[in-house]
């Protein structure tokens, strides 16, 4: 293996060190963070050793205009010190979580940690390749908690400005909560990302205290309201306005959390989709997912209202969490009856020792114009979506988006 010397096209705040490449995948270090590094012309990926965080993430990599639309934590390239939970380590992009949430209970004997092993301890690297116009890198890991193995497999198509994801869990048994925890970062100018999903059956805000004062965080958002407009969510301030939740960044200086449930796939026609549109930078980042696997959405809205290490008030993100869950509260909650299980809710899925289960994912950018407003819908044609603005606007770009079914991106 050589030594080869890496650069970035973009002009951001990356710190990378070269470690070594093989077989098309250069190893490096990415936010003082090993990283492993696939690339198509259109995209170019990171994926973190530790915990499998994947960013950055460079679409459109040699347009004179890329796009990295994915958060990096403002503690990466600081001296190093001890986070409070493992996740915090590596956190950045998009990671798988199982189970997902704070799992501070332990359950008949199994203990994890917050978002689960498989999202703050190390992978196993096990290949890559190049398949007809697909290529991939794989890695396993072996959670020390229960019993069981997940393989991540992530996939680039030429001409594709997306990431196919697939995690394929074996040899666990019983419910668990899990998902993908898609962070993207938010510019400083408030209310220049709009925020669109399709049809929901209903939205409720966190039902316990979510930011806690004692610890140095604030919340905005009435716990335990229930709502069916993503632009009214009712606040803890009783004089005040409604809040929006289609427009970010607002409420500076508050940290909040609420979770959406899906359409069944029936109803929608289709997958289920968010898109957030970043009018000042051009794009439209999306996610697809099939509902009867994550069936809903939390929303991590991170302004600057946590201020406790490694926080210290400085966080501005948002978390499009597609998941099946009760929250972000972890195993026992999303086992036990909820909240949401009262509404018909299913807050687990069921993982069988004897056959693998498979959680396939997609996300993506495609470029707009300045008069592109917000995303209304999106429209599914073979091998392709098109993204339809408010103002009648549409804009096609390659998806495989059957993968979500099949699992396949090649014949």
């Amino acid at each position: 293996m050589t030594k080869s010397s890496y650069t970035f096209v973009m002009t951001s705040v990356l710190s990378l060190v070269t470690l070594s490449s093989v077989a098309g995948v250069d190893r490096e270090r990415i936010h003082k963070q090993r990283s492993y590094v696939i690339r198509t012309p259109q995209v170019e990926l990171a994926v973190t050793r530790l915990g499998g965080h994947m960013a950055p993430v460079t679409f459109y990599r040699n347009d004179s205009k890329p796009i990295q639309p994915y958060h990096i934590s403002p503690w990466q390239d600081e001296k190093p010190k001890s986070v409070p939970v493992p996740v915090l380590g590596p956190l950045r992009g998009d990671f798988f979580c199982l189970p997902f949430g704070g799992n501070a209970d332990a359950v008949q004997g199994e203990k994890h940690p917050p978002h689960g092993e498989v999202a703050g301890s190390k992978w196993k690297y096990l290949d890559n390749r190049r398949e007809g116009d697909v290529t991939s890198i794989t890695f396993s890991m072996k959670p020390g908690a229960c019993e069981g193995e997940v393989f991540k497999h992530l996939f680039l198509v030429d001409g594709h400005n997306v990431v196919y994801t697939q995690h394929v869990i074996q040899g666990y048994k019983g419910r668990y909560p899990l998902g993908h925890h898609a962070t993207l970062a938010l510019p400083d100018k408030e209310g220049s990302v709009r925020l669109a999903t399709s049809p929901f059956r209903f939205g409720m805000t966190y039902p316990a205290t979510f930011s806690d004062p004692k610890q140095g965080e604030y919340q905005s958002l009435l716990p335990g309201a229930r709502w069916n407009d993503l632009s009214r969510v009712p606040t803890i301030w009783k004089e005040s306005a409604d809040a929006d939740l289609t427009r970010f960044p607002a409420r500076t200086g508050f940290a909040d959390l609420v979770q959406l449930v899906a359409e069944s796939s029936d109803r929608n026609g289709g997958p289920a989709w968010l898109a957030a549109t970043f009018t000042e930078s051009g794009y439209v980042w999306f996610a697809l997912k099939d509902p009867g696997v994550l069936n809903s959405t939390v929303i991590w809205i991170e302004n600057q209202g946590r201020h406790g290490h490694p926080w210290n008030g400085r966080n501005r993100c948002i978390g499009l969490e597609d998941v099946t869950a009760h929250f972000a509260d972890g195993l026992a909650a999303s086992r036990q009856e909820n909240v949401l299980t009262r509404e018909g809710v299913a807050t687990t899925v069921e993982l069988r020792s004897d056959a693998a289960t498979s959680v396939n994912y997609i996300q993506g950018v495609v470029k707009i114009p300045y008069s592109f407003d917000t995303v209304r819908t999106l429209e599914f044609g073979p091998g392709e979506i098109t993204v339809v603005s408010q103002s009648g606007q549409r804009i096609q770009t390659p998806v495989r988006h059957e993968f979500l079914k099949t699992g396949r991106l090649t014949p």
